[in-house]
């Protein structure tokens, strides 16, 4: 009993964190997509988009496939040995997805400041 009970709490609690930081990063990279885009809000918030379906199916994926891996607990306290190790390997994958997210945004926003600049210097 304390399995079923171990898998209800990691897959409420992963997918709870999982749509709650992707949310975030969807609401709050739409500026830096904007302006990767000069200006093209439709276009940004498509890839914005792209980006949250990707990071979900990614993460629920992990999520669904590491819940049957580990021990199987046989008591209270195991319940939470097992918990604390899957959730702390959810967090730190979510925390690497969004780095990666950012190294990404930074790089095409770069990109699009120097053909920016490069642009206004031909003109």
């Amino acid at each position: 009993m304390y399995t079923i009970w171990s898998y209800v709490i990691y897959l409420a609690v992963s997918i709870a964190l999982t749509m709650w930081v992707g949310w975030t990063l969807f609401r709050n990279g739409r500026i830096f997509l904007v302006d990767t885009f000069h200006g093209h809000e439709a276009l940004a918030d498509s890839v914005n988009h792209l980006l949250l379906v990707g990071f979900y199916l990614i993460n629920i994926g992990y999520v669904s496939v590491a819940m049957q891996y580990g021990e199987r607990p046989l008591d209270v306290q195991q319940v939470f040995e097992v918990l604390s190790l899957k959730l702390g390997l959810v967090l730190i994958i979510l925390g690497g997805i969004h780095f990666m997210n950012l190294y990404v945004f930074s790089r095409m926003r770069k990109s699009a400041l120097l053909e920016k600049h490069l642009n206004g210097s031909r003109t």
